[in-house]
């Protein structure tokens, strides 16, 4: 068994970035990746090998170009993969706020498929060739769908409830469990989007437990809303 080098000597061992960046085995990482990516990959994990080294926790191993490379390379392969991907649901929360909620019908993702694949009427009047409302087909669609008088469309509940809550009840109480006074993703705070779209909250209930009677005794005349999260 050979004799453990000290860190200091260690350290005067590691190889240059120019050094390696020259061997056939970089340079094969150039062709498949930005060099910018691979130079940064390549320094961030020089800089964790003198990390080590500070800490005592070096080898001599760790130093061998074949050893760096195949470090690095992991690291780009890993930063090369997409963030999004398929997983398996295994939390026991059938609709995961985390795990995109409710996955789409398999025909519907393939007609989202084909539709994202080409140019696509968005806000143009196919009549008169002027630029619309690009809300105007979701408006229609939802207004059959629900006989509503008209509709909007947003990307999380935080932003439904604000405009809910301003379109409605700006000015006026909303009665709110106590029980209800919730963050929600991304850290939003119901009073905090209560307050920010004019509404006044009302506090009715207790945290465990609220009755129908908590409500009707709050009710009013300046009760705009009854809202339940």
């Amino acid at each position: 068994m050979s004799e453990r080098r000290p860190a200091p000597a260690l350290l005067r061992s590691l190889p240059k970035v120019d050094q390696l960046l020259s061997s056939p085995s970089f340079q094969e990482l150039t062709r498949t990746y930005p060099r910018s990516k691979v130079v940064d990959h390549l320094r961030a994990w020089l800089d964790e090998l003198r990390a080590k080294g500070r800490e005592g926790d070096l080898e001599e191993q760790d130093l061998e170009a074949a050893t760096i490379y195949a470090e690095v390379a992991q690291h780009l392969a890993r930063w090369a993969r997409s963030y999004y991907g398929r997983v398996v649901n295994a939390t026991g929360v059938i609709l995961h706020t985390g795990l995109g909620r409710a996955p789409l019908a398999p025909e519907v993702a393939r007609e989202l498929g084909e539709l994202a694949a080409r140019a696509q009427r968005v806000e143009i009047d196919l009549e008169s060739g002027e630029r619309g409302g690009r809300e105007k087909g979701c408006d229609l669609l939802i207004r059959e769908l629900t006989g509503c008088e008209a509709a909007t469309v947003v990307n999380n509940n935080a932003a439904a409830t604000l405009l809910i809550l301003a379109a409605l009840a700006r000015g006026r109480r909303v009665l709110l469990s106590r029980g209800e006074l919730v963050e929600i993703g991304g850290s939003f705070r119901i009073p905090e989007i209560m307050a920010e779209s004019g509404a006044v909250l009302a506090e009715v209930g207790t945290t465990n437990r609220t009755h129908e009677r908590d409500y009707r005794r709050a009710l009013d005349e300046e009760t705009g809303m009854i809202l339940k999260v």
